[in-house]
Parts: structure tokens; sequence; C-alpha cells
């Protein structure tokens, strides 16, 4: 069974999506972060992804009454990522009610932060690598280091990491297929469980992700599809269940 996460990205305060991460070209799909969270959950959905975009360009949380308000409307368990750079930031999310808390940028600058924090907060940590050409985008994707996404994400082996995400820049928002080949690659190389992300544009590109047999990846990101009704929610989770 693969798992499917609703993403949920937040610009100003509202509900967005981008396409291969430029702030500039965001479509607004709700001003009311809550009532889409709630919609996500009343839809089926066990998990919420939630980031906070501008938090991530600006390496400190900047959408926090957003977030609050999502945490104040459902009960199912949210993972945030976006600008959370130290053990503080970590723990005061954990506290008001995330349930996993995604460490991207800083987990290829700092990754001693990340095997820390795993020790700290068991269960709880989420490592985010959003690959260019294969290397590993930073700061908002505004920045690619020289490090490829396999070598950080084996850095982060027996520490302890609950999931990496993985996701192909190139690909996110634009409905055109996850990079499939890639993800598997990287899922198979590693212990720790993967979430595919970026690109979702239909049922099929879930079929496939389902069909590629690798028994590592245990979910899947689906934004602007979902919004957009490319993807029918009861048809994802029927799909993915089997």
């Amino acid at each position: 069974m693969i798992t499917p996460y609703p993403a949920i990205d937040l610009k100003d305060g509202a509900c967005v999506r981008l396409r291969r991460g430029e702030m500039a070209d965001a479509t607004i799909y709700s001003t009311d972060p809550g009532a889409q969270a709630r919609a996500w959950q009343d839809a089926g959905f066990a998990w919420l992804h939630v980031v906070d975009l501008n938090g991530a360009f600006a390496g400190r949380p900047v959408n926090a009454e957003a977030v609050s308000a999502i945490l104040a409307h459902v009960t199912i368990p949210v993972q945030l990522g976006g600008g959370i750079r130290d053990l503080a930031g970590i723990e005061a999310w954990l506290t008001a009610g995330v349930t996993r808390v995604i460490l991207g940028s800083v987990a290829a600058k700092n990754p001693a932060l990340v095997i820390e924090a795993c020790r700290h907060f068991p269960g709880r940590i989420v490592v985010g690598i959003d690959a260019r050409d294969g290397f590993v985008a930073t700061e908002g994707w505004a920045e690619t280091s020289d490090v490829s996404a396999p070598e950080l994400a084996r850095h982060f082996e027996g520490a302890g990491v609950s999931a990496i995400i993985y996701t192909d820049i190139a690909r996110d928002g634009m409905l055109g297929g996850l990079n499939i080949p890639q993800t598997v690659a990287l899922a198979d190389s590693i212990s720790t469980p993967v979430i595919a992300s970026g690109g979702v544009g239909s049922l099929h590109d879930l079929e496939a992700l389902r069909d590629a047999g690798s028994s590592r990846i245990e979910g899947v990101i689906i934004g602007r599809a979902l919004y957009d009704g490319r993807v029918d929610p009861a048809a994802a989770l029927a799909l993915l269940s089997k």
C-alpha cells in the first residue's frame, strides 16, 4: 500500500501551487487553509503534507497562523516543512500538534542537526530531498549544491529518519508524471522509506508508481492534480490501497 499525501503549500497565508518551485508562478486555490485541510480529511485522506513556502525562502517560519489553523481543523496527522532550522523550532511545532517535521535545506547544510533531532524526537523527523538534475537544491530551491540526492540520503541511514521525501523539481507542479526511475533507484538504494513527490497529474501516474514494484516507496504527495480535479480523491485512495 502507498499512502497519498495531499499537499497544502502556504504562501502569504493562502493555499497555492507553484510550477517548478517558482514563487512568482503561483496559483491560489484557497484563502482558508483550515477549511482546505478539513476538506482533504473529509475526502478520506489519512495524512496531510504542509509546506510553509515563505518560510523555506526566509529560513524561518512565516505562515505560522495558517499552520495553526490547519492543526485546529483536522484530527489526522500533519507533516510540516519550510523554514525549520533548529531543535527549538522542531520542538515548538511538535508541541503545537504537528506529527512529523520535515527538514530540507538544513539536512543538506547541517546533517548533524538531523541526526541529533532524530535522537531527541524519534520517529518524528522526515528529510526532504529536492533535486534539480539529480543534485540537492536548498533554500526554497534557490540554490543547487554539488551533493547528489542518493549521497545525501545514504548519509542518514541508521539515524532514525522516519521517511525521505524525494522531489524532482523540474516536474513539480507540471502534471507530467513522477520521475519514477530516479525515485525507485533512490528507494532501492536505502533502507529508509521514501515518499515520491513532483509531477503527479493523473491516476495513471499513481498506477505507474504503484506498479513500479519498489517496497521502499511508502507514500506519494499529490498537489495540483487534486486541486484541479485531475485526480479524484476516492479513486486515488482505492488505487493506492491495492
